[in-house]
This record gives C-alpha cells, structure tokens and sequence, in this order.
C-alpha cells in the first residue's frame, strides 16, 4: 500500500498491486488493473519510488537480502 494526493489535497492509501500503469498526461494518471484511473499530484517518479520502497520493506529481510521460500 502507498499513500498518494488526490489534487485535491486529500491523501488516500492505494494498494500498489493493483497499478496497471503509471503516466503523465501532464498530470500523473494511475490506472489500475480493474480499469480504475486516479489523478494524483504525486510525479511519476515518485509513484515508482513509493512502490519501490513498499516492496522492499514487504520482501526483504533486515539485511536487505530477499525473502525466498
């Protein structure tokens, strides 16, 4: 889950896993794979920072090593 702003100001959690694609068109455009879009005001690099970071804290160890099964 990341936490994004609408531009409205108001923040929400969007759960990342569901992200299909990310662009600028100028502003940042989610899509996710239910079809579902938002506008955000976050960047697209952001969005993918955010999504970067939640996936490690969910997959890897202390060390920074990947939990494997």
């Amino acid at each position: 889950m990341i936490e994004v702003t609408r531009l409205n100001k108001k923040e929400f959690v969007l759960n990342c896993d569901w992200i299909e694609t990310v662009e600028a068109t100028p502003d940042t455009v989610i899509t996710l794979t239910n079809g579902k879009k938002y506008v955000v005001a976050e960047n697209v690099d952001d969005i993918v920072k955010k999504v970067v970071e939640y996936k490690r804290k969910i997959f890897c160890t202390n060390n920074g090593n990947y939990i494997t099964g």
